[in-house]
């Protein structure tokens, strides 16, 4: 079986069930013999905000050293989204496996009349997931409800409900205490119900379980404090009898603040979650599509705002940053209250009421006419077409708020988020493998790879989009394929693109002025493919040394114990004597490192980091060169940015919720690197689809954290993380395939020297390298990068302009 084929088998799935209760997912979890009985289990309910707590509930564990499993619906870009285990979303290859073993179980069922749901099967791949890995807590999201959600199958160790409103009346209840009741049925039989609730419903709540209550009243179990927003966090302070924190969300808005309280409870029932897990996970719970800043100069929200206590909370926030005008683009499900939603939304100067790529959608008439007559409320057919509507006519101290479902937040946060990947295709066998990674069909493989060895680019689009790129590259004699995946436009699919450059511009050109994003997508696709002519007023200066061609940065670790050189430059003039020589042999970035990442490192003490590496560099202010910091605290990178440090180095990809505060702050570069943990634990065995598709989708995540904080993507610079979580294979799959990481718009640095990779060459000893890491920086230099980190100075150079002068003859000597 074929992904696509288990995906669609998925999706194929009744979205109902023939009748209340649990029975449907016990049976199909016993059928898998029963796995989850191990698991420490979770479980957030409410009306508002249970994905939020979840995902920090999640962040704080994984802060205090458990590995968490973590299931929340819906999902913005594709259903594994709904799975993660310790951040990664599950596998391809598990959600194979898993639908082999169950499509016959749920076959029988189905043709007995029980057919098991979508969303129960889903529960089910979550839970089998979990215990396939053996995490320690599983997180789970309640869908609707509480009593008869399929999350509530499994004994529940530590419960919440976050809020209560009126929502699902027609499963529910008609009142707020009849719902209420329906999600304290959660509550776990070990431990109170952690509730927010208020007013009637929080004594609905208590009338049917034992509660701790958390909210802003003194007589509160845990008590909050809304510190207000600060930039683009919220300020939150928590505060019990016993114990107390003080940190800033991601997430803004007050009542985020409330459901970081009901997280901390859930977390601390757990042994070892201290208060510094609680304030350091609680800053690194991002979520997408919640209150999200995507740009400042407009403001563009994009919240999944869905019902009307929830657009409550979105005009809440909004009213805390000025704007001149407010631009809303607003779509929702047919199912909705659109009246009490648009009536709790701020008053806007324009509307644009739009329909999102799905069956359930409300036109955009019915939407525009529940806004006051006072509105300019206009209509779009897209969401992509109103998105565009409104960012071209918002000024820059105007705001654009998108909102109404999570569904219209996943459609348009596609528009910063889609990556158009070039693809090197030299055989047929790379062709069909770039095909086949897109889950196209073996037959469409089979049929159109020998159209693949030439330019080929793949990206994610809409159904709609994608069928339409589709037809006007056949036009024109190119070859495209789409994924087999059948999702019936609930999310985007995989194309894979393929023509002459000539076909190309005339394919870009067709799509110049086509609705529906059609145009964004063909501006993307001519940056790819650098079809783009050259501007002729384009004249500035380089301003980094990577913007002249591959930069070579040369390591200085100031340790004991680092990776090949550790211990050798420790003391204060032996590195600064060593930063001299490589700056003599053409390095031109230095990079002090004061903490080893090896495997199995010990973390070091921030002031023992900045004891050894402030001195360093400020004996490197003199010298002709830039001068990076290697660390993944925000601390030392303030130190040493004082001290005059140009750059900073994160190999833990930001980690630190403050590290990408302080690169804003400065406006200086930051290195962000891509690694399951830092340092590396070998023992953990890291399971990737495809490792360069998979670390691209990860540091796309991480770049637009960068971003948000207000640095520019030429500040941003990425680091796919060779032999940080990946196998000396999947190093060399990195290496190769390079040149993808263009897609992502940021500088590119790759960091090989003397790696174990090449162990595969015959390379076994550390000392035995520098040949293979000679050839491996040429390769690099050849397929885009702008920096290569080395330990050889000199000798790297040489490779660099080597390779630099065998693709342009006539490139000036630098």
């Amino acid at each position: 079986m074929e992904y696509h084929e288990a995906a669609n088998f998925l999706f194929d799935l009744r979205r109902y069930p023939p009748a209340e209760g649990v029975e449907s997912t016990r049976r199909l979890l016993d059928h898998l013999d029963g796995p989850g009985e191990e698991l420490q289990v979770v479980q957030v309910a409410g009306s508002n905000g249970k994905g939020s707590t979840a995902r920090m509930v999640e962040s704080v564990l994984r802060q205090a050293g458990y590995d968490v499993g973590i299931y929340t619906s819906p999902h913005l870009n594709d259903v594994r989204e709904r799975i993660r285990l310790d951040g990664r979303t599950v596998s391809k290859r598990a959600v194979t496996e898993f639908v082999e073993r169950v499509e016959p179980y749920v076959n029988d069922r189905t043709a007995e009349g029980d057919p098991p749901t979508f969303f129960e099967t889903l529960t089910a791949l979550a839970v089998w997931s979990f215990a396939r890995a053996n995490v320690d807590v599983a997180v789970l999201e309640v869908g609707i409800g509480g009593r008869y959600d399929a999350t509530s199958a499994l004994d529940t160790d530590a419960a919440a409900v976050t809020s209560v409103s009126l929502e699902h009346t027609d499963m529910l209840g008609d009142t707020v205490e009849e719902i209420a009741r329906d999600l304290a049925a959660v509550a776990p039989a070990v431990a109170p119900l952690v509730t927010a609730a208020t007013g009637a419903a929080l004594s609905a709540v208590e009338s049917v379980a034992d509660v701790y209550r958390v909210g802003t009243a003194a007589d509160a179990d845990l008590r909050v404090t809304d510190g207000g927003r600060e930039g683009l966090e919220q300020a939150v302070g928590i505060e019990t009898d016993d114990w107390s924190a003080r940190t800033s969300l991601p997430l803004l808005g007050a009542y985020q603040v409330r459901n970081a309280g009901v997280a901390a409870a859930l977390a601390r029932q757990f042994d070892g979650v201290s208060p510094a897990a609680v304030e350091r996970g609680l800053r690194n719970a991002h979520w997408a599509g919640r209150f999200e800043v995507m740009e400042r100069n407009p403001l563009v929200v994009l919240d999944g705002a869905h019902n009307p206590a929830s657009c409550e909370g979105v005009a809440e926030t909004l009213s805390t940053f000025e704007c001149d005008s407010l631009h809303i683009v607003f779509g929702a499900m047919c199912d909705k209250d659109i009246a009490e939603m648009a009536a709790a939304l701020p008053d806007a100067d324009r509307v644009y009421a739009c329909r999102p790529d799905l069956e359930r959608a409300e036109t955009p008439a019915i939407l525009a006419s529940a806004f006051d007559d006072a509105v300019d409320a206009g209509t779009r057919g897209s969401l992509a077409d109103a998105v565009d509507a409104a960012l071209s006519a918002a000024d820059a101290g105007d705001a654009v708020l998108i909102c109404g479902s999570l569904r219209v937040v996943a459609e348009a946060r596609r528009r910063w988020t889609r990556l158009h990947v070039p693809r090197r295709v030299d055989d047929l066998e790379t062709a069909a493998a770039v095909m086949e990674a897109a889950d196209v069909s073996a037959g469409d493989v089979q049929r159109a790879r020998a159209d693949g060895v030439h330019r080929v680019v793949t990206t994610r689009l809409s159904p709609r989009q994608a069928d339409h790129v589709r037809r006007e590259l056949l036009s024109i004699g190119g070859r495209c394929v789409v994924s087999g995946l059948s999702t019936r436009g609930r999310e985007p699919v995989d194309i894979a693109l393929m023509g002459t450059v000539a076909q190309f511009r005339r394919l870009l050109d067709a799509l110049d002025g086509e609705p529906h994003g059609l145009e964004v997508v063909g501006d993307d696709l001519r940056e790819t493919l650098d079809l783009e002519a050259a501007s002729e007023t384009d004249t500035d200066a380089a301003v980094y040394p990577w913007d002249s061609g591959t930069a070579v940065m040369g390591v200085l670790n100031v340790t004991p114990d680092s990776f090949h050189d550790g211990g050798r430059f420790e003391a204060r003039d032996d590195a600064v004597a060593r930063a001299e020589a490589m700056v003599e042999a053409g390095a031109d970035i230095v990079d002090v490192g004061g903490e080893s990442t090896r495997p199995g490192a010990d973390p070091e003490p921030v002031d023992e980091e900045i004891d050894r590496v402030r001195p360093v560099v400020e004996a490197l202010a003199d010298l002709d060169v830039f001068v990076s910091i290697d660390t993944r605290k925000a601390a030392v990178a303030r130190a040493a940015l004082a001290a005059g440090a140009d750059v900073l180095n994160d190999v833990s990809g930001l980690e630190d919720p403050e590290m990408r505060l302080v690169a804003a702050e400065h406006q200086v570069p930051v290195v962000v690197m891509h690694s399951i943990e830092t340092p590396v634990d070998p023992d953990v065995d890291v399971e990737y689809d495809d490792v360069v598709d998979d670390t691209l989708a990860a540091l796309s995540e991480r770049v637009l954290l960068a971003e948000k904080a207000g640095l520019d993507r030429s500040q941003i610079i990425v680091d796919p993380g060779l032999g940080f979580g990946k196998s000396a294979v999947e190093s060399f799959e990195l290496l190769g395939r390079l040149d993808e990481f263009r897609a992502l718009g940021c500088p590119v640095l790759v960091g090989h020297s003397r790696k174990s990779m090449f162990g595969l060459v015959g390379r076994e000893a550390s000392g035995d390298r520098l040949p293979a890491t000679l050839a491996a920086t040429s390769l690099a230099a050849d397929r885009g990068a702008d920096i290569v980190r080395v330990h050889d100075v000199a000798e790297n150079v040489a490779a660099v302009r080597t390779a630099e002068m065998a693709a342009d003859p006539g490139v000036d000597d630098r």
